[in-house]
């Protein structure tokens, strides 16, 4: 048997077992067995999974023929969703009392809820008021809000502002569904130009060009041109400074000019840099706009690393500053290894920032570089006692070992017991178990929405146990809880995972942290740029690492199978570790904003010291990534050997080969400190989860 296809023969082996011991011990306690006693009469079949799975694809298809599949389900603790399935399939035919029936049935069920929701919206494709009243009810979304209003004004009603449309006027934007609601609000004289130029400006706010687009033909002559011009301020920043040379004086205009030089320096700095000295003296700015205005065009020269953007940052006034500007002080000043002023923005930082571990490492670092070495040890050993990326490169600096303190999670059989008689949590896991993580995952949340951490911590727990992995991921995100490290941070499929990695050529615990870094160890996980699965490759990266590799490939769909993904992701960190020298920490850059942005860092910077480099990288969302995959690389490399290669041995100078670790290499001990595992630990940044999907961006 292949790797691949040992690891999902693994996977579904898992799954079964530990689902069937669930549900089994839940049975077990109902039919008044005695503890630790399980009646596996009562733990679902892998035939009646396997029917399940037949049964719902074909209510999927609408019709009966599910019907005859479920014949054998009736008392399966899935059944609901078949019937569900199949009214959603056909509820463009189906009537109010088939919906009402199914309802009644089944009223505390999330299927129940989302029928609802859906054929409510049907009902207001048809225009069919009347039964739409009758099915509705307030809290569930704006679409179905101004679809109820619609239907009140079918039947002859008017519309109050305060009462019906001001929760609504407050929204940046809103669905297509209130238009018609809004058409009416007009028509009632309910829509005065104050009212629509509070919407406006926080539509400007929120960036949402399309909504002040559709309100400013409501507005005077003058008031519809000045909207336009903030629409045309955020969709083309550029034209709209370049047409601001004849723009008059007037407040909305000074509003666009601001949002365009804003904008347009996020794009192009010396441009918006000289638009600004064009149309400063044509505009009379507030304070506050112009604070903005130069905030942004500091901020952005320095993210750009222009000569003058050090200067700048310092010259902007007081109420100018922000905690961003604050930092990239700090971060061109790392760039230019300027020490003394190093220490300068750090102090200028807020408390709360001036703590974050990161600028305590690089306040030891400043100190060090200036030869006020006992204020540096004393500052990097305090460091070293926290398990995160700058918390191993203190320790690195001291010649430490990693403090690390797991906790290992307590049992507690009664209050498993209780959890265990929750019928919603046992769903999720059954659902779970038959490949449907996304109605897993909703039965999770409802049924633990009031949970303790106690309760939580056993969930999770009782997840991993059954190869749920990312429930843990997800829940156990402070305090105590980030101490149960083989929960977060766990080694499924290790065999699969490790063998790909080595037949790849890369760390094992390398693929590992990209792995949790990417998906959290969501098997489904999707992103809004298409990448899928574990390790979040885009289907078109995929299929051609699997050209280049030789490796079957059956479409994108087969991403979201661990095996397949593992498989090519380790491929495709392979790429990306040969194109920068094996480095691993600039392949992780590259991973997430790509190789050709790390490119044109390294251009520019390429001389720094690792720790340098990636505190300059431009993009937020990218220096925090490659601070969590190393931290997590190391967190990974002490789960599977113990113990745990330096962060100094994984980031190699720009330039330098990468060593790639083996069973010889030598490896750090770790130790829980007396006064760290006393003491409840802080959640660091690289600690968290991070939702698949985010968008790379400037600060």
């Amino acid at each position: 048997m292949s790797v691949p296809a040992l690891l999902r023969h693994i996977r579904l082996l898992s799954l079964l077992l530990a689902t069937g011991w669930l549900l089994a011990a839940s049975a077990a306690r109902a039919a008044g067995s005695r503890p630790g006693e399980v009646r596996q009469a009562a733990v679902p079949s892998t035939a009646r999974r396997a029917a399940f799975k037949q049964a719902y694809a074909a209510a999927r298809q609408g019709g009966n023929d599910w019907r005859h599949l479920a014949e054998r389900l009736r008392h399966y603790p899935l059944y609901p969703y078949l019937p569900a399935a199949a009214l959603e399939h056909d509820i463009g035919r189906i009537g109010l009392a088939t919906v009402t029936a199914y309802l009644k049935r089944y009223p505390d069920w999330i299927p129940a809820d989302e029928l609802r929701h859906d054929f409510l919206l049907e009902l207001a494709r048809r225009q069919d008021w009347k039964d739409f009243l009758a099915l509705y009810q307030p809290g569930l979304g704006d679409t179905l809000a101004c679809d109820a209003l619609q239907a009140r004004l079918a039947q002859g009603g008017a519309l109050d502002f305060d009462k019906d449309l001001a929760p609504l006027w407050n929204r940046s934007s809103l669905p297509d569904a209130c238009t018609p609601v809004l058409n009416a609000a007009h028509a009632q004289g309910l829509l005065t130009d104050r009212r629509l130029w509070s919407r406006i400006d926080r539509a400007a706010d929120a960036g949402q060009a399309a909504t002040i687009a559709g309100l400013a033909g409501w507005l005077p002559p003058d008031g519809r041109a000045a909207a336009q011009q903030l629409v045309l301020a955020l969709r083309d920043p550029a034209a709209a400074v370049a047409a601001a040379t004849s723009w008059t004086d007037g407040v909305h205009q000074r509003q666009a000019v601001a949002l365009a030089l804003i904008r347009l320096a996020r794009r192009q700095s010396d441009d918006a840099d000289k638009a600004w000295q064009q149309l400063q003296p044509r505009f009379t700015f507030g304070e506050a706009q112009r604070n903005r205005i130069l905030s942004a065009l500091a901020l952005f020269r320095a993210t750009d690393f222009k000569d003058d953007a050090l200067a700048r940052l310092i010259a902007l006034p007081a109420a100018a500053q922000t905690d961003a500007t604050r930092e990239w002080r700090a971060r061109v000043a790392l760039a230019r290894q300027d020490w003394p002023t190093v220490l300068a923005a750090i102090k200028a930082l807020p408390d709360a920032r001036r703590q974050d571990d990161e600028w305590r490492y690089f306040r030891a670092r400043a100190l060090a570089a200036l030869g006020r070495h006992d204020q540096a040890q004393q500052q990097f050993a305090m460091l070293a006692r926290e398990p995160t990326f700058f918390g191993f490169l203190a320790a690195d600096r001291l010649d430490r070992p990693y403090a690390i303190c797991p906790l290992q999670l307590a049992g507690d059989p009664q209050h498993e017991q209780a959890l265990l008689d929750r019928p919603g949590l046992l769903r999720a896991f059954e659902l779970y178990a038959v490949d449907l993580p996304v109605l897993a995952r909703r039965e999770w949340a409802r049924a633990l929405q009031d949970a303790d951490p106690a309760t939580l911590r056993l969930a999770a727990d009782l997840a991993n146990r059954h190869g749920w992995y990312d429930r843990a991921v997800f829940t156990l995100t402070e305090g105590e809880a980030l101490r149960l490290y083989d929960l977060r941070f766990p080694l499924a499929s290790r065999i699969g995972l490790v063998a790909q990695a080595e037949q790849a050529g890369i760390d094992p615990a390398w693929a590992y942290g990209i792995l949790r870094a990417e998906s959290a160890w969501m098997i489904d996980a999707h992103s809004s740029a298409d990448a899928r699965g574990l390790m979040q490759l885009v289907p078109e990266t995929a299929a051609q690492v699997a050209r280049r590799n030789g490796l079957d490939w059956n479409g994108g769909n087969t991403l979201y199978d661990p095996a397949v993904n593992i498989e090519l992701g380790t491929r495709y960190l392979a790429q990306m570790a040969a194109r920068f020298n094996g480095a691993p920490w600039l392949a992780s850059a590259a991973y997430n904003a790509g190789p050709d942005n790390v490119g044109q860092w390294l251009a520019a910077r390429g001389t720094l010291a690792p720790d340098l480099f990636i505190a300059t990288i431009p993009f937020k969302e990218t220096r925090e990534y490659v601070a969590r995959v190393m931290a997590f690389s190391v967190i990974y490399d002490w789960r599977l050997n113990g113990k745990a290669v330096p962060m100094v041995s994984r980031m190699n100078a720009v330039g330098q080969p990468y060593a790639l670790p083996n069973a010889s290499t030598a490896r750090k001990s770790i130790v829980c400190p007396a006064s760290v595992a006393a003491s409840a630990p802080a959640t660091p940044a690289a600690a968290l989860p991070q939702h698949p999907g985010s968008e790379t961006r400037k600060d």
